[in-house]
C-alpha cells in the first residue's frame, strides 16, 4: 500500500457534517447584509503582490512575514490573497465604481492564505464573511457597519461577545504620534522584546499587540493615540459613539486597540469572544480612507470589517447543522426497475423536490432503513409489480402509478 496523503499542516478538510453549518452561515450573512443594501462580490485568489505591498503596507507582519507570493512564470510576482479589503479597493478603482450612487457597498464570502502558526480555529488556507462600504465619510457609515456585524454574529448566537472601540485619526495626527511613542520607546528599549525593538522604527504601534511582560510594563505607560485626535478625528469618533449608544450597542473604548493592516484610519473596532479562550478575535476592521487612492483610485472614504468563518462557527452556539429534509427515497428491486425509479427521482427533483435514489444494491429492508436514517418524508417502492408511496410518518402505504408519485406528494396527500 502506498504512503497516505495528507493536507498540508495549517489547512483542512471542509467535510459534509461541517459543510451544513458554513451554508446556514452563509444564508444568514446574505439576509442580514443584502438587506442592508450591500451587493456580493467576488476577486481573484491571487493579485498582483503589490496590491498587498502597497495597500496593507510593507512594515505589517502580514506582508513581511505571512503571504504566499511567487512568481508566474513571466516574471510578475503574484500572492495569494492575506486578507480582502485591498483587492476589493483595487476593483473599485479599477471598474469604475467611484461613478457610481455612493456608497457603494458590497460584501464578499471568500477563502484567504497567510504563512502563520496555526491554532484553534485559524488556519493557513482560512475563510472570512466581510462587508465594505466605498464612498462615505459620514460616522453614519462607520455605526451601520459595526451594527450590521453585532446583528450578524448575535444572529449566529456567537458566545462571550465583546465589542472594542478606537480611533487611529488621520496619517497625520498618526505620523506625529508615532515618532512620540517611538521615542518612548527607544528611552525603555532594554526591557523591550527583541521583536518588539527591531520595529520601533518600522512600526511602533505593534508594541500595543506584545505579550512580552517587559514590553508590556512599558506600554502601561506610553502615550496613546486616542488622546492626540485632532478636532475632526475626535468629532468623527463622538458621532459614532454617539449612534451606538442611540442603537444601544454595549462597546468598550480602548486605546491600545491597534489593526494588522497600516492603511487604517479613525475609527478601528474588533469584536472578541470569550468563547474563545486566549485568542479570542472574531471579527474587526475599521476606516480606510486612504486606501483606494493608494491603489490608484481617486480619493475615497471606506470602511468596512471581516470575520472569521471558522472563528465564529466555533464560538458559535445557534448555527444549524441539519442537512437539508429529504422529501422522497426512491427504492426499487434491481435492474429492471431501475429506469422507472430513476424517473421518478428525476421529475421529483425537476418539481423542487429533494430526492435521493437508491444506489447501493441494498435490500427493501435495507432501503427502508437508510431512508428513514436520512429523514425521508415519503419512500417509493419501485417493483416489478408496480408502485407503491409509504409515508414515513404515518407509517401507511399505497400504491400508486409510478407517473403519479410526484403529483401526489406536490398535492400534500400523499396516499389517499
Amino acid at each position: 500500500m502506498s504512503e497516505r496523503l495528507q493536507v498540508p499542516r495549517g489547512t483542512y478538510d471542509v467535510l459534509p457534517q461541517a459543510a451544513d453549518a458554513r451554508a446556514a452561515l452563509e444564508v444568514t450573512a446574505r439576509r442580514v447584509l443584502e438587506g442592508a443594501g450591500y451587493r456580493r462580490i467576488e476577486t481573484p485568489t491571487f493579485e498582483a503582490t503589490e496590491v498587498f505591498s502597497r495597500g496593507v503596507g510593507a512594515s505589517t507582519d502580514i506582508v513581511q512575514k505571512e503571504m504566499y507570493t511567487f512568481d508566474d512564470g513571466g516574471g510578475r510576482s503574484l500572492t495569494l490573497r492575506p486578507e480582502g479589503t485591498a483587492p476589493i479597493c483595487r476593483a473599485y478603482a479599477e471598474h469604475g465604481m467611484h461613478k457610481l450612487p455612493q456608497p457603494v457597498k458590497l460584501w464578499y464570502l471568500s477563502s484567504f492564505f497567510r504563512a502563520e502558526a496555526p491554532q484553534a480555529g485559524r488556519y493557513r488556507q482560512f475563510w472570512q464573511v466581510g462587508a465594505e462600504a466605498l464612498g462615505s465619510d459620514d460616522p453614519a457609515v462607520d455605526a451601520e457597519t459595526i451594527l450590521l456585524l453585532a446583528t450578524l454574529l448575535e444572529e449566529l448566537e456567537v458566545g462571550g461577545l465583546r465589542l472594542r472601540l478606537s480611533s487611529l485619526g488621520t496619517p497625520g495626527t498618526r505620523a506625529s504620534y508615532r515618532e512620540e511613542l517611538a521615542e518612548h520607546l527607544r528611552a525603555q528599549a532594554d526591557r523591550l522584546s527583541e521583536e518588539v525593538r527591531e520595529r520601533i522604527d518600522l512600526n511602533p504601534l505593534r508594541a500595543f499587540d506584545s505579550l512580552h511582560p517587559g514590553t508590556l510594563e512599558v506600554m502601561q505607560s506610553a502615550p496613546t493615540l486616542l488622546e492626540r485626535l485632532d478636532a475632526d478625528d475626535a468629532e468623527h469618533f463622538a458621532a459614532v459613539r454617539e449612534l451606538l449608544d442611540g442603537a444601544g450597542l454595549a462597546y468598550e473604548i480602548d486605546p491600545t486597540l491597534v489593526r494588522g493592516m497600516d492603511y487604517y484610519t479613525r475609527t478601528v473596532f474588533e469584536f472578541t469572544s470569550d468563547a474563545l479562550g486566549a485568542q479570542s478575535g472574531v471579527a474587526g476592521g475599521g476606516r480606510y480612507d486612504g486606501l483606494v487612492a493608494q491603489l490608484g483610485g481617486p480619493p475615497t472614504p471606506g470602511c468596512g470589517w471581516a470575520a472569521g468563518l471558522e472563528r465564529m462557527l466555533l464560538a458559535s452556539t445557534g448555527v444549524p447543522a441539519a442537512p437539508p429534509p429529504i422529501d422522497l427515497y426512491v427504492a426499487f428491486d434491481g435492474p429492471a426497475t431501475r429506469a422507472t425509479a430513476f424517473m421518478i427521482a428525476a421529475e421529483a427533483r425537476r418539481a423542487r423536490l429533494n430526492a435521493q435514489m437508491e444506489l447501493a444494491g441494498r435490500s427493501r429492508k435495507g432501503q427502508l432503513k437508510q431512508a428513514d436514517r436520512i429523514g425521508a418524508r415519503y419512500v417509493a417502492l419501485v417493483s416489478s409489480e408496480g408502485t407503491a408511496l409509504k409515508d414515513m410518518q404515518a407509517g401507511e402505504q399505497r400504491d400508486v402509478a409510478a407517473g403519479e408519485v410526484v403529483a401526489r406528494i406536490l398535492r400534500g396527500r400523499g396516499l389517499p
